[in-house]
Formats: structure tokens, sequence, C-alpha cells
């Protein structure tokens, strides 16, 4: 065959195999069974690093933002708030962010190799700061919570680095235990005694819905490493029991979940179901197109904590049903994006980069889920703010950490398809 025949066979074989010239996203590698093939909704570049995951990121930071304006400008009428600036929560929420932005882009310089190494060390420091919020003259206190340790004119709150810990913890424990990942009383025992040292610590505070959030990322990142289905089903069983008791054997989550099931109830409107009636008012207000950006009504002080715990509220009464279907989306993709990408660091033979990178898309997505929910009535109400969104300093600064590794983990993953070492 001469060189021309030769030539146009593979530029045929380019076309009908929708291939060209370019680095594609074609691994031939199996894992467990399943071939990771090139997607379509995959971008076909292996270069630097997924730009539309961070401009997903970056739009959602800045819609974040405005609603955090939005919300809390009418704050300073409230006696509670007097001496505060209409721009107050917008200052220092802006300040989050770009203190965040700093701690993000040195987290993405570190390698995933030094992230496994550090993983235990990583998991003691959140165990003793969760201990260190406890003691009292340490521990700031907050509507009855002791969540937050005071350093300077910020606070922290131990309870979101408790969250990457696990997660970071809980992938290089499954790394570690790939061998004997069958064996409950060797695999699954010890993480699991390990969350349940973390959930003590933060029923303490209390904060339940954080210790949701880490079961959870703990759940799902065993579950990912491969753990068989009937342990993982008997996890699952003896968490929710677990929760289940904790809400039967406690007077005020029990009347949380009574006034869910009848918020606009004349024993629960001006009581436990206040803010979801008002969220719910919110939302109806709306309608289709929403009232536009700043005229909601329900954030002039009948909505508790519209710029944390229930933005969404306001997002749907100013931006109505296509702002609420735009951001779900929004979640819904940077979620799948992702995992993507830790499966692909999988397929790359890189189990703990793929596990922490699925563990975040499990965390974001299991939050969003829970506040969306909440908001819309769909869930009892629980004090987890919206990802990426809400006003809160350690929050955000967390997620954008744990989006920083995603983002280091794509990189490597890229850098090795092009035959680099990392």
């Amino acid at each position: 065959m001469t060189t021309k025949a030769n030539t146009f066979l593979q530029r045929a074989t380019g076309w009908f195999g929708g291939l060209s010239g370019k680095a594609v996203d074609v691994l031939p590698v199996r894992v467990g069974g399943t071939e990771y093939r090139r997607s379509s909704s995959t971008p076909a570049s292996v270069l630097g690093f997924d730009q539309a995951l961070l401009w997903v990121v970056v739009a959602l930071l800045a819609w974040g933002l405005i609603m955090v304006y939005s919300a809390s400008i009418a704050m300073p009428d409230n006696p509670r708030f007097a001496n505060y600036a209409s721009t107050h929560f917008l200052t220092r929420h802006a300040m989050y962010l770009v203190v965040g932005f700093v701690v993000a882009l040195l987290a993405f310089q570190v390698p995933m190799a030094l992230w496994e190494r550090a993983a235990p060390w990583l998991f003691v420091v959140a165990l003793l700061l969760l201990i260190a919020v406890l003691i009292p003259g340490v521990g700031k206190v907050v509507n009855g919570a002791r969540r937050w340790l005071s350093i300077g004119p910020v606070s922290f709150q131990p309870s979101e680095l408790a969250k990457f810990a696990v997660l970071i913890y809980a992938a290089d424990y499954m790394v570690r235990k790939m061998e004997v990942k069958e064996r409950f009383f060797r695999a699954v025992l010890p993480m699991g005694a390990a969350v349940a040292i973390v959930g003590v610590l933060l029923l303490a505070e209390p904060d339940m819905g954080a210790f949701m959030v880490v079961a959870v990322i703990a759940m799902g990142i065993l579950f990912l490493g491969g753990v068989n289905a009937r342990m993982f089903f008997l996890i699952a069983g003896i968490l929710v029991s677990a929760f289940a008791l904790m809400i039967a054997s406690s007077p005020w989550r029990r009347e949380r979940v009574f006034a869910y099931l009848d918020p606009f109830s004349e024993e629960h409107a001006l009581g436990k179901g206040y803010q979801l009636s008002h969220s719910l008012i919110a939302i109806g207000r709306g309608e289709v197109f929403g009232v536009g950006l700043g005229g909601s009504v329900e954030k002039l002080h009948w909505l508790p904590e519209a710029h944390t715990d229930f933005l969404l509220a306001v997002i749907g009464e100013e931006f109505g049903l296509v702002g609420v279907l735009t951001l779900l989306l929004l979640f819904l993709w940077m979620t799948r994006r992702i995992m993507h990408i830790g499966r692909q660091a999988i397929a790359l033979d890189r189990v703990f980069a793929g596990l922490v990178a699925q563990g975040v898309a499990i965390w974001i997505g299991f939050q969003a889920f829970i506040n969306m929910g909440v908001n819309l009535g769909a869930l009892p109400t629980k004090g987890l703010t919206l990802p990426l969104m809400s006003f809160g300093g350690s929050a955000i600064l967390m997620n954008l950490v744990a989006l920083a590794v995603v983002l280091r983990v794509d990189y490597e993953n890229k850098h090795l398809m092009r035959g680099g070492r990392v």
C-alpha cells in the first residue's frame, strides 16, 4: 500500500471514529469491568484544567455575592443589626471570597500525593479543633450553638474543616484497605468508628446537619471504593436508625419535623414552621419570572437567615421558577462534571485522587440538595448553607479549597494523558 493510501485510510478512520488530530479523552483502561470511552459531553482537551468547571464556580460565586447583598441590604433596620452598614454583609462576603481564592490557589499547588500523605494528620487537626470549640471560653456561642472559634475579627467553623478532613481521610483509608475491603471488621468498622467520633463532637455543638454531610461523604467514598453492597446497606441502615433515634429523643428536633409536615398550621406558623412558611411564601411570590432583583418583600425582616440558610428563597422570589431551575441545573452540571473527573482519575489508576474528587461531588451535591429541599419545603428545616453562595466565611473557604483540589486532580489527569509524570 502506498504512502498516500495509508494517509487516506488514517483520515477516513478519524472521520468515521469521530476523532481529530488533537489529543482526546480516550482512556484504554478497564476498571472493575467498565471501559471508559470518550464521551461527547466532555471537551477533547488535555491541556491545563477544566476551564468550564472553573467558570461555573465563578458564576455561582458572583451570583451568590449579589444575592447576599440583596438579601441583607435591609438588615440594619433591625435593632439587632442597627450598628451595621447596609453593605456590611456584602463587604465581609467579598473579603471571604478574596481569602478563599488565595487559599484555593495555594491548595491547587499541592500535589495529590502530598494530600494523601497528610490525610491522617489533617483528620487529627480537625478532631482537635472540634474538641477546642466545645471548651467554654474558647468556642463562640451563637443562638445557643457552640460552633465557632474566634480568630481575631473573624470566626472559623471547625465543622467545615471536618467535612474536608473526613473526605481526604476516607479516600486515603480506602486506598490503604483496598485488599481487605470485603471484610467488615478490618475495612468498614474502623472507618465507622472514626466517623462516629466526629459525629459525637458535632452533635455536642450541636450541629446535626454537618454530621449528616460528614456521614454521607464517608458512606459515599466507602461505596465508590468498592465496599461490599451488603455492608454498605448495613451501614446505611445503622445511620438512618441513628438519625431517627436522635430526632425521636430530641423534643425540638421532633417539633421541626412536625412543623415541616404542616408549616402553616396555627400551632407551627409562628414557631418551628415560621422560617419554612415564609420561605414558601417568598418562592410563591416569585411565580415564573420573579419580582426582579432587589424586589423581595420577605427579606424585609419576615424571613430569618435570608442571607444564609434561606438564600434560595430570596432567589426564588426575585428570579422566580426560572432562577431556581437555572441554579438547580448549574449544581447538577457541576456535580456530574466533578464525578467525571474522579472516574477519569480512577481509570488512570489514581484511586486516591479519584475518590477525593468524587467525594467533593457528593459533598457539594448532597449539601445543595438538602438546602434546596429545605427551602422548597420538601425536607425538614436543617441549618445547612447553599454551597458557594450563602453568606459564611468558613463554608466558602472550604468549598473553594475542595474545588481547587478537584481542579488539581483534573490538572494531573491531563498531565498524565500528555505523557508527563506527577
